[in-house]
């Protein structure tokens, strides 16, 4: 049975630090959370208390299924300031992520919505099919200046949705139409499918990739990043791009203390040997209620290893779960921190990776003659 508990301030602290309510297994199978905690923003928690009279009542209840919402927004790039960053603008073609990694750091955004950045963001997901139309709108804005956009940067464009609603590559029609450059990142191996609009691209300095490999090992990729291609498969995805034309980066993100840390370099070596020019490496990161769950994660899943992830955690994130200050949320501090660093700065170094990718180009922008527009007398 379940109860409503309202939530003043200690209450909702406690919820952004502990999972307010498991789900039972056979419930989640192929998720990566095993909580729905409550959203920040919502005035009440939700906590199971067995009262004796709904004994059995779990084991009747279905398996999670993804369900899709759409949205029509009115604008659809969004802008940053962030110096951690290296563009400007982006595009998000879904909200939430049916890969569920359990540490994705965009997990609190659902609070937004009124759920859970548990459960919720990974079964709950919204989709834009105007996107592309939307973009091309406000890229025919006058005055528009062109720089590279960026997508994948709050969910996976190539998510398992993406196969049918295909608006990860309605937008990429308009931007090869415009000649405008754009920098993906992704972990799905749908991309391939687009690998002709890519190549195509990549080949006037307009398009560039970057593959997130966290492990090589994939009992724990399974775990931690459950409807995610295999890190095999991902290799292969590097190669296949790679061989199209496109320059690929390969993405070490998350680095997790205690973990995975100790396969940067293999990732990196294997990375290159299928085709990746540059890598690049983030630490994990666990704003809000991302804390909470992952380690009620660890706890299901690696026991034994819990208390010492955390513990190098906190001690590269100055003693608390998370740093969100500019300059450190990507890197940590300390000597653990720099430490990480230094390997990869080293590795790169020894297997001719570099850590920044080229410039894309923005000199070819141009927009595209619609029905009845004016013909440019001099073009």
């Amino acid at each position: 049975m379940f109860y409503c508990v309202a939530m003043g301030d200690d209450e909702k602290t406690m919820a952004e630090t502990q999972g307010v309510w498991s789900v039972p297994e056979h419930r989640r199978r192929g998720r990566g959370a095993v909580a729905n905690v409550a959203a920040r923003f919502e005035p009440y928690a939700v906590e199971r208390v067995d009262d004796g009279w709904d004994t059995g009542a779990e084991v009747d209840q279905p398996m999670l299924r993804t369900e899709v919402a759409e949205e029509r927004p009115r604008t659809i790039i969004t802008r940053n300031a962030s110096p951690d960053l290296g563009f400007d603008r982006s595009v998000n073609a879904y909200r939430g992520c049916e890969h569920g990694c359990i540490y994705c750091f965009a997990r609190p955004s659902h609070a937004y919505l009124g759920l859970s950045p548990g459960l919720d963001f990974e079964t709950r997901l919204t989709a834009k099919p105007e996107a592309p139309q939307r973009l091309a709108a406000e890229l025919r804005k006058r005055g528009y200046t062109p720089a590279a956009l960026a997508m994948g940067t709050n969910t996976d464009p190539y998510q398992p949705i993406e196969k049918r609603y295909r608006i990860t590559r309605g937008l990429l029609e308009v931007l090869a139409a415009h000649r405008h450059p754009v920098g993906i990142v992704t972990k799905g191996s749908l991309i391939e499918r687009d690998l002709d609009i890519l190549g195509e691209m990549a080949s006037e300095g307009l398009a560039r990739v970057g593959v997130s490999l966290t492990t090589l090992d994939p009992i724990v990729s399974r775990a931690m990043e459950p409807r995610v291609p295999a890190p095999k498969r991902r290799l292969q995805m590097i190669e296949r791009l790679a061989k199209a034309g496109v320059p690929v980066r390969v993405m070490v993100s998350p680095v997790v203390p205690g973990l995975t840390d100790h396969e940067l370099e293999a990732v990196m070596e294997a990375a290159q040997q299928a085709g990746a020019g540059s890598a690049g490496y983030i630490l994990l990161r666990l704003p809000r209620e991302v804390a909470p769950m992952f380690e009620a994660w660890l706890g299901e899943h690696f026991p034994g290893r819990a208390v010492r992830v955390m513990s190098k955690m906190r001690q590269m994130r100055g003693g608390a779960d998370y740093d969100g200050t500019w300059g450190k949320r990507m890197v940590g501090q300390g000597a653990h921190a720099e430490l990480l660093a230094r390997r990869f700065q080293i590795t790169a170094k020894r297997l001719g990776l570099a850590t920044k990718m080229p410039r894309l180009r923005c000199d070819l922008f141009r927009v595209p003659p619609e029905q009845g527009d004016q013909l440019d007398l001099f073009g």
